[in-house]
């Protein structure tokens, strides 16, 4: 193309690559996102409507990560032109109707994480959770209180916002044809054209692999498999009872043991609260009374039983690349000190976009990064 190297080049605009490109950009100059189909494509993993932001991990490392990312996203949101980031907390319940030993369920345990980690969570019996949150019918509750929802169309304008100010440039409906050493730097054939780079960071979700295929001399591949929820569905309540299920006075909500997860209605930009089926592969989930969303309705949050349900269409229903050791999968390429990957965000990579972007721009331009990453080595499928 007869071009300047780029500092950095990044394959995939999702809003891993768009978080890699927002940090790198303070450091680097020339800076290019090759992306395959376009930036803000609903039937990718990224763009959506709303995504859970908790800390509530069971696994204290996922935890720690998860609240440092939270810090991120409020350093972040003050460059916004509009809220990306809604505060009404996490909550997680029980029934002992449903899972009858209480003390083993997600809820928690997870508050015990959280109780641990000192980080702010409140606990509820049967009757404090009736008087704080009426709208459930449960045993327990437990609230994780720096959590909330991401509302995604504000994150990816105020990212494409800063890109295009720092001048980085976007290349949209690109294919990668090879990728190629040469003279120290990286040769990456396209549709599009050539272009050179230094270095070469690949954020392809679950193109990650069809990519390192085309980079010469690379024979890693990572074991990912596609998943999705078994069920989405938007519930709308009647105009007279919709102020009982807004982020003003409902948190986002899990039943994990059952395979529940929920949002409620964000005013103005959700259609209603949206409630997920779907076992997560590091939560052992039950066989119990609740089959799907609307059992779990009638059994746990009775007041949505006259609510309209419509499917949650397009990738607003999340979309999954699990990996093989349910770790992610973040650091250099085995055999490559220029080529860096982030991968495998096992259905709960949103929350942790700005951290990864920033880990990712670090390994790549500074040479490594503060954090101990050690356990998402991609070493570790070579």
């Amino acid at each position: 193309m007869g071009e300047e190297t780029q500092d950095l080049t990044i394959i995939g605009g999702g809003v891993m690559g768009l978080f890699t490109a927002y940090y790198a950009s303070q450091f680097a100059r020339r800076i290019t996102v090759l992306e395959k189909s376009y930036v803000g494509n609903k039937a990718t993993a990224s763009f959506s409507y709303t995504r859970s932001i908790r800390n509530d991990y069971l696994d204290p490392f996922y935890a720690r990560l998860a609240y440092e990312a939270r810090r991120l996203w409020l350093e972040f949101q003050r460059t916004a032109s509009e809220l990306c980031l809604v505060e009404c907390g996490c909550l997680n319940i029980a029934k002992e109707s449903v899972t009858p030993d209480l003390e083993a369920t997600y809820a928690v345990q997870s508050y015990r994480t959280l109780v641990d980690l000192h980080l702010k969570t409140e606990e509820f019996d049967r009757e404090a959770l009736q008087q704080r949150f009426p709208q459930f019918s449960a045993d327990l509750g437990r609230l994780d209180v720096e959590a909330g929802l991401m509302y995604v169309p504000a994150v990816t304008q105020a990212l494409l916002a800063a890109l295009r100010e720092r001048q980085v440039r976007i290349v949209d409906h690109v294919e990668v044809r090879q990728i190629e050493q040469r003279d120290g730097d990286l040769i990456i054939g396209t549709s599009a054209g050539e272009y050179t780079s230094k270095k070469l960071i690949v954020t392809a979700g679950w193109g990650t692999n069809e990519i390192l295929s085309q980079l010469s001399g690379c024979t890693t591949q990572f074991p990912l498999t596609p998943d999705r929820p078994s069920q989405c569905k938007y519930f709308i309540p009647p105009p007279e009872q919709q102020a009982h299920f807004t982020s003003d006075v409902l948190p986002v909500f899990a039943y994990l043991d059952v395979g529940i997860y929920g949002h409620p209605i964000y005013v103005g930009k959700t259609p209603g609260v949206k409630i997920g089926f779907y076992h997560p592969p590091d939560v052992q989930t039950l066989n119990t009374s609740i089959r799907d969303v609307h059992s779990f309705v009638a059994t746990c949050l009775p007041g949505l039983q006259e609510a309209g349900a419509v499917d949650v269409q397009d990738v607003d229903q999340c979309f999954y690349d699990l990996v093989a050791d349910d770790n992610f999968i973040l650091g250099s390429v085995p055999g490559f000190t220029n080529v860096f990957v982030g991968v495998g965000w096992r259905g709960t990579g949103y929350k942790y976009a700005p951290w990864v972007g920033q880990t990712l721009m670090q390994l790549a331009l500074q040479a490594g990064t503060v954090y101990d990453i050690t356990r998402f080595s991609p070493r570790r499928f070579a």
